[in-house]
């Protein structure tokens, strides 16, 4: 099926990836005795998967749904729900929820992903809606050179402006080139934060989930289900997870003020969800799996990547620089034509709303937009780089993997 040559340079690749694939089985099976624990202590029952419909009261399956992610993610509630459309979504819903008019946002990991410009008001046109809109200011801090939280900078704002009352992490890279901040750098900005005002952490954590042992600590961590915590198995929803005071807010801005998490029909949505969780632990290892794979492979092609596949991981994306439009469109094209899904579709770049320059997506996926399936994608401009992510076996990934290798290289 594959040319002899490129089958022989995977398996060289598979064995340098020994140590790193030993290391992703161990997270793996520390997260699935957390998420085990968890399912047994809240009494995880055939009972909680009966839809609701209507207003959703005292729907018993949403509630331990909820108790779940707030026992596995190590914080006092959650918010979690099928209805929240995507990770922008979620995290526009705790935005809008913790700030108020006069309020700053601070954003200490730079300009957080591009979907998030026409929330926040940085694009777009006046009066949209956005958070400038309402009266909210915005300020970021960039990393340093080294793509780490400039600690010092983070305390002279606080210290200076008393108006911040979110500061605002982005865990993965969107689409730039920087490496993922892991969960003991949020944990340090969290602390400082805390030791210093009164303000909310709110951290973007699409693509992190279950990558470590331990969850970043904030008042609010948000995340799609159809990225990490979805175990490939939910098909819509996302999470919002943390204090109880900054997910009540944020439930107003989901529903309304007075009936914040109380309400919301599961329509059968629940089962899905619960079970996603399930499978998170393991997926998320075949998807680090599958990355580490991709890294050492194109490596050894001559393409720079990053993060190399020997590095620790605290996410699901495998950046891969190709230097042209061309090869960036024909890796795509070879993942897609991998994917079970629409394998016989060719991805072409579009003007993808939420984003300045025209995308290439490979998305074969059997949820539209499902990114702990394997997919790939990438804006059209220098240098090129294609932001891949997921697998929901290593198996699969892999196969993927050799066919855009194999269109790059004839």
């Amino acid at each position: 099926m594959f040319p002899e040559k490129l089958l022989s340079l995977a398996d060289e690749c598979e064995r340098d990836c020994a140590v790193q694939f030993a290391r992703i089985a161990d997270i793996s099976r520390f997260n699935t005795e957390r998420v085990m624990e968890a399912f047994s202590s809240n009494r995880i029952s055939e009972r909680h998967f009966t839809p609701t419909s209507g207003y959703g009261y005292n729907d018993e399956g949403r509630e331990a749904c909820e108790k779940l992610y707030a026992d596995i993610f190590g914080t006092e509630s959650a918010l979690v729900r099928h209805s929240i459309l995507n990770g922008t979504h979620a995290l526009t819903i705790g935005l809008f929820g913790l700030l108020r008019t006069g309020d700053t946002l601070l954003s200490v990991t730079g300009k957080p992903y591009d979907t998030l410009d026409g929330v926040i008001g940085i694009s777009g046109a006046p009066g949209n809606g956005s958070l400038i809109d309402y009266g909210i200011k915005y300020r970021q801090i960039e990393l340093t050179a080294e793509s780490r939280v400039d600690l010092r900078a983070v305390r002279e704002a606080l210290a200076e402006d008393d108006s911040i009352k979110v500061v605002y992490l982005q865990r993965s890279k969107g689409y730039a080139s920087r490496r993922t901040l892991t969960v003991a750098e949020i944990n340090e900005v969290t602390s400082l934060v805390h030791s210093c005002s009164n303000a909310f952490v709110m951290v973007d954590n699409c693509y992190g989930a279950f990558t470590e042992k331990a969850e970043p600590e904030a008042d609010l961590l948000v995340g799609s289900l159809i990225k990490n915590a979805g175990g490939g198995i939910a098909e819509s929803g996302a999470y919002l997870v943390g204090t109880e005071k900054a997910v009540e807010y944020a439930s107003y801005r989901y529903s309304a003020v007075g009936i914040g998490g109380e309400a919301g029909a599961t329509l059968g949505q629940t089962k899905s969800i619960i079970k996603g969780l399930f499978f998170a632990p393991h997926v998320v290892g075949e998807a680090l799996k599958t990355a580490v794979f991709a890294a050492s492979l194109f490596g050894r092609l001559g393409f720079d990547v990053f993060p190399s596949y020997d590095e620790p991981r605290s996410d699901i994306i495998q950046t891969l620089i190709f230097g042209s439009a061309d090869a960036l469109i024909k890796f795509c094209r070879g993942i897609q034509s991998g994917s079970p899904i629409d394998s016989y579709v060719a991805p072409v770049p579009w003007a993808m709303p939420g984003y300045d320059d025209e995308v290439i997506m490979a998305a074969g996926a059997f949820t539209q937009g499902s990114s702990i399936e394997l997919s790939a994608d990438g804006p059209l401009r220098p240098p090129y780089t294609a932001y891949m992510q997921g697998g929901l076996t290593f198996e699969s990934g892999r196969y993927c993997i050799l066919k855009a290798a194999q269109l790059i290289t004839e």
